[in-house]
């Protein structure tokens, strides 16, 4: 029968008309609910498990869905198809803080992560990073504890500055991002207007079997902006989730955001001899050496429908590769290669490629089978290898990337280069790109930090550590937070 109700009529789960959504069954007007109530126990139960596991780091965030266009010929350094002259490729985007939780402010002073998801003829091809185009360490054996120390006191649940600062002074090679962190850009206006980097090293690989190192910059076509600390500060309490509800309301505005794709390239051969490790995460490439060549541009056009479904449950794996683009030896990212994709079979289950956002707009034809959640048919033969017509594998159309390695097994640092160190590059940013005006903002974030709850001795070391970057960097944080102490 045909309802005459303005609205859809109310269902269960299973698409049968619910009876009441005013109250609940009973034995009268007065009388205890009743279990056969089936509407009220699955609204109950469903309640009690709508809730999933959140993301470890990267937890808060929020994204959108757009197109990346290829506006340059890149085809002598890769035979991605999806950097193809002319080629327009969906994608979905996903930003995020790094430490905070779920219900953490967006203005909290955080390096803000980047993961894209390109759905591209040849399978997906993700790509994870930041807004700064490196990272605090470069062997993953520290990654761990590095997310704890942002985490919470195991005693008291409180976050601790003083917890950040004692890995960070002890451990040099966090220094180069410290800086960036206590910059301007570790209080991004909004999304828009902040670049967006792979950080990591990735191989390009052309048709002829060419191998190219690359880097990648989204150069926001907004430009950069940020807040001050002590906006920050106001907006943390005021609009906490600031980041979140501007991408939402621009693109709802038809204020599309872009960005820029801008590419380094260096030379196969070059990386033995470069001045610094071409595949250490916490330096960058000088432009000077390899200047940015531009590629196409990624517009965010559309707005998630379903913010669990569509962004919630996006799931980004840098082990999604495409042929021409592999990885490099960047410790950091072969670890990721691994840890993501582990993360999200935890998280979501063993089928969470299944899920929509996830899937491949290319066929799948694969022999995993079955498991929690799997609701995409598979058909016979499931082994390999099998005289049935399955799926095989052509290896002699579709290469591994590759690079020659020998040795020891060890437990070792990275081979060094002419002008590997520490410190070098942190104090070149804080000397030659900073103007005076973003020093003096750089020393006030860092002396208001260090006030608030870091203790005697990892204040020394970090007097210490930010000498080491630069030496009047150092004496007027000590300066500042002595005056402070007063």
């Amino acid at each position: 029968m045909t309802s005459t109700q303005p609205n859809p009529i109310q269902t269960t789960d299973a698409g049968i008309p619910v009876e009441s959504d005013e109250y609940s069954l009973t034995v009268g007007a007065g009388g205890p609910i009743l279990l056969q109530d089936s509407y009220l126990i699955e609204q109950m139960a469903s309640f009690n498990r709508e809730r999933i596991a959140e993301r470890q780091p990267h937890a808060k965030g929020s994204g959108a869905f757009g197109r990346f266009e290829v506006t340059s010929d890149v085809s002598a350094y890769t035979k991605a198809a999806l950097f193809q002259p002319g080629t327009s490729t969906r994608l979905v985007i996903r930003f995020s803080t790094v430490a905070g939780e779920r219900g953490s402010p967006d203005m909290w002073r955080d390096i803000r992560g980047v993961a894209i998801k390109f759905y591209t003829t040849e399978g997906n091809y993700d790509m994870v990073g930041n807004d700064t185009p490196i990272f605090f360490i470069k062997d993953p054996i520290h990654f761990q504890n590095f997310i704890r120390s942002q985490k919470r006191l195991a005693a008291v649940n409180l976050r601790s500055n003083d917890m950040q600062w004692d890995f960070w002074t002890l451990l040099p090679e966090t220094a180069h991002q410290v800086v960036w962190l206590m910059g301007d850009r570790g209080l991004p206006k909004t999304w828009r207007q902040m670049n967006l980097y792979s950080s990591s090293t990735y191989m390009w690989i052309n048709a002829a079997g060419e191998r190219f190192w690359v880097k990648y910059h989204f150069i926001s076509d907004q430009g950069i902006d940020f807040w001050t600390q002590e906006e920050g500060d106001r907006l943390a309490g005021t609009d906490p989730d600031l980041h979140t509800r501007d991408l939402y309301e621009a693109i709802e505005r038809g204020e599309h955001p872009s960005w820029t794709l801008k590419m380094q390239i260096m030379p196969f051969e070059e990386a033995k001899t470069y001045r610094f490790n071409p595949f250490d995460m916490t330096k960058v490439w000088p432009h000077g050496d390899y200047p940015l060549r531009e590629v196409g541009k990624l517009t965010l056009d559309r707005n998630p429908v379903d913010y669990h479904s569509e962004i919630e449950q996006a799931a980004f794996q840098p082990s999604n590769l495409v042929p021409g683009i592999g990885p490099s030896p960047d410790r950091m990212l072969l670890a990721r290669l691994f840890s993501y994709a582990d993360a999200h079979r935890a998280r979501l289950g063993v089928n969470y490629q299944q899920i929509p956002v996830n899937a491949p707009v290319v066929p799948v034809n694969t022999y995993s089978k079955d498991g929690v959640m799997r609701v995409v048919n598979r058909t016979d033969p499931v082994y390999f290898p099998n005289s049935k017509g399955g799926p095989q594998a052509y290896p002699e159309q579709y290469q591994p990337a590759s690079w020659y390695a020998d040795g020891e097994l060890v437990h070792a640092a990275y081979v060094q280069h002419a002008e590997d160190d520490d410190w070098g590059q942190a104090g070149t940013l804080v000397r030659e790109v900073l103007d005076d005006a973003a020093r003096d903002r750089l020393v006030s974030n860092i002396v208001g930090i260090l006030l608030n709850g870091v203790t005697e001795p990892v204040l020394q070391r970090a007097f210490w550590y930010l000498g080491n970057v630069d030496k009047d960097l150092g004496d007027r944080v000590e300066k500042g937070v002595r005056a402070g102490q007063l």
